[in-house]
């Protein structure tokens, strides 16, 4: 490819909107431009990225006996109807009517599509164990775009399927995908991507994987034991709970005029945050009635953990009209508990000599014994962790980072294949549902963690398995007819066997240079009339570790030793 002809501009100035390090680079460096809020058009240099990127998943799909299949964008509302989730998602899922009045959705995945395209097909137990997949585009109205490429709202995802007899196979086949997920992020760039347990979320079924990249721009947060190495997604992280070591006392009220919040709270009171009880109230999708979490004054409440007790969706409770709660002084002594729902957190358990609130306005009780005073019958797993929280399998400490998911995958059971009525007839001669497991990474996301991962202050440096060009050779004194000739035999000669990008557009070398860190190629030539006296060619590769001069004669050698397509570009000092 020659620079000249190349579309997409690149850019010195740092972009207004640009929020993180990959969104900056990819906009200054000529890889995408928005076309809404959530919504890019790739070019060129990004399109080779992706492509690459796709080779290596179809690469490791196909090596674990995955079939590749394509399926719709756009999907009639009656699938998800069959499966329940038309209802149960959010605004998220984008609704609309066809021309015919028809209600259609746009697919944010694709669990209902590919249930409905192999229940025809695999309706006997020959079949299986299998596995489709697909990199397809899909929409999600997300409301927080950001990060450029980060959480976009319509993207490319390949997502795989795979259906089982039993959910011992699913297991076996589940640690496989696992195997190969870590080898597609090994290959792409990402070695240091970790798997953590996570939520199933709206996906359902039992168990389920995040893969994390570490790193300051992610949304979540992942608990991490270093000590035995211990990793699960803030979602669904438990940590040892240590009981107060308070002596009980007599309960009594305490007067405490518009004092509702657990900081003032422990001020008003001297004593630390833990010594309180806290209430949260939310309102439960579906219900009438409020919840009541109650937890430690230390801990917040794990929304995600509640969804999961409550199996329906939350929301903080916001309209009190019609609500015989008081509100700021909301305790679980004396409370009339008919019309309402209440969860224990399992750090109140063993407690004693809680403060918290009276159920009467301005007061609160000090004292509170829970064994002694409370009759509960079941404590829950409903709050967050913290930072130094002791590890629930060795005791060491917990530490919180930010993490961007790269890809997940579940264990989804029977979830979609019984709602949807996909069956198979065993060998035994009965009818019975398949397991399915479902494994996704999102393509545009994966491309811009790679850069997130591998930059320095001047823009990307690509990993040779996804770089858009292997090589970039840049002409200094263009106007030279020996210099440019040579450049250009250079070029004809090397496009043939690698991927070569080279700028034949006569600019001044700090323009060519600092166009050339923005792409990102691992290897660079520099071709220029002072090296040619020497019969030299300059190498240098994009992240600075080598910087040598070449006989143009051994050029080819010293290539072929350092470019490799399958795998990071390996130098030879």
């Amino acid at each position: 490819m020659l620079m000249s002809k190349l579309i997409g501009e690149r850019y010195k100035e740092k972009p207004g909107d640009a929020n993180s390090i990959s969104h900056i680079f990819l906009l200054r460096g000529g890889y995408m431009r928005q076309v809404a809020n959530g919504i890019f058009s790739l070019l060129p240099p990004a399109k080779k990225v992706q492509r690459k990127i796709e080779q290596i998943l179809r690469a490791e799909m196909d090596a674990i006996d995955g079939q590749e299949v394509m399926m719709p964008v756009f999907l009639p509302a009656e699938l998800w109807r069959e499966s329940g989730r038309y209802e149960s998602v959010g605004s998220e899922l984008l609704r609309i009517k066809d021309r015919s009045g028809n209600d259609m959705i746009a697919g944010m995945t694709h669990e209902e599509a590919v249930v409905h395209l192999t229940r025809t097909e695999a309706t006997s137990y020959a079949k299986y164990p299998f596995m489709v997949y697909q990199i397809q585009t899909k929409f999600r109205d997300e409301p927080r775009a950001r990060g450029g490429l980060i959480r976009v709202r319509e993207f490319t995802m390949k997502d795989g399927y795979s259906f089982h007899t039993s959910q011992e196979d699913l297991e076996r086949y589940y640690e496989e995908c696992l195997k190969s997920y870590h080898r597609i992020f090994a290959r792409v760039g990402l070695p240091e991507v970790i798997s953590v347990g996570s939520d199933t979320g709206m996906m359902g079924g039992g168990i389920a994987h995040e893969f994390m990249l570490l790193n300051d721009i992610g949304e979540d947060t992942i608990v991490i034991c270093e000590n035995c190495g211990y990793k699960a997604n803030m979602e669904v992280a438990d940590s040892a709970i240590a009981a107060g070591e308070e002596a009980e006392e007599e309960l009594r009220e305490v007067h405490t005029p518009g004092i509702t919040d657990i900081e003032s709270l422990a001020e008003f009171f001297g004593v630390e945050k833990r010594r309180f009880l806290k209430s949260t109230v939310f309102a439960v999708q579906g219900s009438h009635r409020p919840l009541i979490v109650f937890t430690r004054g230390d801990l917040q409440v794990n929304e995600a953990k509640v969804k999961k007790i409550m199996n329906a969706d939350i929301f903080p409770l916001t309209d009190y009209e019609n609500v015989d709660l008081c509100f700021g002084f909301i305790g679980p002594y004396n409370l009339d508990v008919d019309n309402v729902d209440i969860i224990y957190d399992a750090s109140l358990e063993k407690e004693d000599n809680l403060i918290c609130g009276a159920n009467k306005q301005d007061y609160h009780l000090k004292g509170l014994s829970i064994k002694r005073d409370l009759k509960i019958d079941e404590f829950f797993d409903a709050a967050k962790v913290n930072e130094h929280d002791h590890c629930c399998n060795c005791g060491g400490e917990l530490k919180l980072v930010r993490g961007v998911e790269v890809g997940n995958i579940f264990q989804l059971g029977t979830k979609y294949t019984k709602s949807m009525s996909m069956s198979y007839l065993d060998s035994d001669g009965t009818r019975k549902h398949p397991v399915m497991g479902c494994y996704g990474i999102g393509v545009g996301r994966l491309l811009a963690c790679i850069v997130e991962a591998n930059h320095d202050d001047y823009g990307p440096i690509w990993p040779a398995a996804v770089a858009p060009w292997d090589i970039h050779i840049c002409i200094l004194n263009n106007n030279k007819d020996a210099v440019r000739d040579t450049a250009f035999e250079l070029y004809n000669k090397l496009k043939v066997k690698y991927d070569v990008l080279m700028d034949d557009r006569g600019a001044a070398p700090g323009v060519q240079f600092a166009d050339a860190d923005l792409l990102g190629v691992p290897v660079r030539l520099i071709v220029s009339e002072r090296n040619l006296k020497n019969g030299e060619i300059e190498l240098v590769t994009r992240d600075r570790s080598v910087k040598k001069a070449i006989k143009v004669e051994e050029l080819e050698n010293a290539l072929r030793e350092m470019v490799s397509r399958d795998s990071f570009y390996r130098y030879k000092s």
